[in-house]
């Protein structure tokens, strides 16, 4: 795998924003946790990680409530070394209720390409079953053919 390192071009932001994208929808919280700096610092929400033992297990439990789950992200800006992301994803809780999560991320790089700090403001929205957008097989990634999320709703 080659790991894409700051500083960051149109190409190269939209590809590191592709592998995440397709890193969070295997689920796996092992194979995402290596995308994070050792100390990682992560505000999500309302909690605060630092590690990838944090991140890790926060992933963990994430995936143990959001089921179904399944991700699109699009770039928004990038700098040197850092990327802005629009996200919305899907996912039911064990009662069967069905959420559009919409957010922004920040993320910041370290020269190796690690992720150093993230933080993620996300609102989740109650949906219906027939008004889901992400239909996609899961866990795997988004097909190439999909827009992903090019409108706001």
């Amino acid at each position: 795998m080659t790991i894409i390192r700051p500083p960051f071009t149109l190409e190269t932001a939209t590809a590191k924003v592709r592998v995440a994208e397709d890193a969070w929808n295997t689920r796996d919280p092992h194979k995402v946790a290596l995308a994070y700096s050792e100390n990682s610092e992560w505000r999500n929400r309302d909690q605060f990680l630092r590690g990838r033992d944090q991140i890790r297990e926060f992933l963990t439990h994430k995936w143990e409530r959001e089921l179904d789950y399944r991700l699109t992200k699009s770039l928004w800006s990038y700098t040197d070394n850092r990327i802005a992301v629009r996200f919305q994803y899907e996912y039911h809780n064990a009662t069967g209720q069905w959420f559009r999560a919409y957010g922004n991320e920040l993320w910041e790089f370290d020269d190796d390409g690690l992720m150093q700090r993230r933080e993620a403001s996300i609102n989740d929205v109650p949906i219906k079953i027939i008004d889901r957008k992400f239909m996609w097989p899961a866990p795997g990634p988004r097909p190439a053919a999909d827009a992903g999320i090019p409108l706001v709703k």
